[in-house]
């Protein structure tokens, strides 16, 4: 079929990050051996969302995005500034972390290009935010998590609104879990009550395998809450849901203080209080709490292991994935955020209007669907989407429909191709999986598949790039794109 040129008028959204598919025919060629999965666990703390409003000040350093700028070997927690010192220089002293601090005016991306995008990280701590999370930063916070990202959220006690914008963490994170566009129906499976709770010591359930309660950190006893909340745990929606730590008085599926659950691939963490986490010092002029060493309790442990585990060490019987390069299971399922394109221009990356629902080609179903180049003139369009393949799992298979029409009249020469590879966090070509070109123009859609489970275990970018010469166009047209994972 010979599509009609392509207008240079773009629609509106622009992607911001790179990784797709392809399966088949045409200049096919094996991939080469991906890179080995890094050993360091990359973890982001957020100070995107007023974290230091009012006496807060829930950063690990002063020095943003890279602590090490503040002091690159540091031995104490002062060497950091930020009542989260304590939190991160444990990490950075045992040489297996990298940690980051998102700044604030800065947005979540996952897929993008910055250097701060999820797609770079393993983890993603939220410490207290108090300003809500947009539509798309919600998305990127659930696409990551999905497909094997950590996710450590940290509340306070209900009316702890601290920029006064109307918001508290409580219903923030709420906010976060049902109103997100990838899964509004309990993805976690529990719930942030509305409480003010002004003091206990919650107690750990016991569990000798619990690698939370049971880290390399140490032993973990008991919390403290000083003025915090609790949440209420709903297993029917998400059977991996999990309290250890319990409101004096309470257990089972209400008065979890501190608990884990899985989603997709990745693991997710909640406390409900942020004072176990400061260590009572910071920038100056704010009212702090040394929660952290609190001779009553077992925070540090806490927070530590959690982190160890939402960055892919130990096990769970809930089946939880890992960040990216971790080991763990595998949950069976389909890894790419809107691989119907449904969702317009979301969760992929690239150039933009790329993603359209254009009457001049049609869509493999639904309305939406991807095209690259057709112009007719000099073009390089590309179309990507970082994921994670879970370490356990041994069958990943990418797919795609993929149709090509051309104004081209050679059946010898590829003026036009479409290239399709795998990439590492770096950008790095992993290898290259098909090049298809105007000679693979034909009527309908074609699907393509392909083998990915030699990069199990690792966080990977698919990327699409089509290049247009400048005299006849070539349209390549993709639709309904997965990466099913056993």
């Amino acid at each position: 079929m010979l599509g009609s040129m392509r207008s240079r008028r773009r629609l509106t959204t622009a992607l911001a990050g790179f990784g797709m598919l392809l399966t088949g025919a045409a200049i096919q060629v094996g991939a080469s051996a991906p890179a080995q999965a890094a050993t360091t666990h990359r973890v982001l703390f957020d100070n995107a969302h007023a974290e230091t409003a009012g006496n807060a000040d829930w950063v690990i350093s002063t020095s943003q995005p890279d602590p090490l700028a503040q002091n690159s070997s540091p031995s104490v927690e002062t060497d950091w500034t930020g009542a989260l010192s304590s939190w991160g220089v444990a990490l950075q002293k045992t040489g297996s972390y990298s940690l980051k601090t998102l700044p604030s005016g800065q947005s979540l991306t996952y897929g993008g290009s910055s250097a701060q995008d999820l797609s770079n990280f393993d983890t993603l701590v939220l410490p207290e935010p108090n300003t809500l999370f947009t539509t798309a930063e919600k998305t990127a916070i659930m696409n990551f998590v999905k497909n094997g990202g950590g996710l450590f959220m940290i509340s306070d006690h209900t009316g702890a609104d601290r920029n006064n914008d109307g918001y508290d963490a409580v219903e923030i994170l709420n906010d976060l879990m049902t109103n997100n566009g990838v899964d509004n129906t309990d993805p976690f499976g529990f719930s942030i009550d509305s409480l003010n709770i002004t003091s206990d010591y919650p107690a750990a359930i016991s569990d000798s395998t619990d690698p939370v309660l049971n880290g390399a950190f140490g032993k973990v006893t008991k919390s403290l809450i000083a003025n915090g909340t609790t949440a209420t745990l709903k297993p029917s929606d998400n059977s991996s849901v999990k309290g250890l730590v319990y409101r004096t008085g309470y257990s089972g599926n209400t008065g979890a203080f501190f608990l884990t659950s899985t989603f997709g691939s990745g693991r997710v963490a909640f406390w409900g209080d942020s004072s176990p986490i400061d260590d009572g010092t910071g920038s100056s002029g704010n009212t702090l709490y040394d929660g952290w060493n609190d001779t009553g309790a077992t925070n540090a442990p806490l927070a530590l292991n959690a982190t160890a585990w939402l960055a892919g060490d130990g096990t769970t019987s809930g089946g939880g994935g890992t960040g990216g390069g971790g080991t763990g299971t595998c949950t069976a399922g389909q890894l790419l955020g809107n691989n119907g394109f449904e969702s317009g221009s979301t969760v992929w990356g690239g150039t933009s209007g790329v993603i359209t629902n254009s009457t001049s080609e049609a869509a493999h179903s639904g309305s939406y669907y991807a095209w690259l180049d057709g112009y007719g003139t000099a073009t390089t369009d590309t179309l990507s989407q970082s994921v994670t393949v879970p370490a356990g799992c041994t069958s990943a298979k990418l797919s795609f429909y993929l149709h090509v029409d051309t104004a081209e009249t050679s059946t010898s020469t590829a003026y036009d191709t479409l290239k399709v590879q795998v990439l590492n966090s770096s950008g790095t070509v992993l290898g290259t999986l098909a090049t298809y070109s105007n000679l693979n123009a034909a009527s309908g859609y074609t699907q393509r598949s392909f083998d990915l489970s030699s990069y199990a275990g690792q966080t990977i970018t698919l990327k699409f790039t089509g290049t247009e010469g400048s005299k006849y166009q070539t349209s390549f047209v993709l639709d309904d794109a997965a990466l099913n994972v056993s």
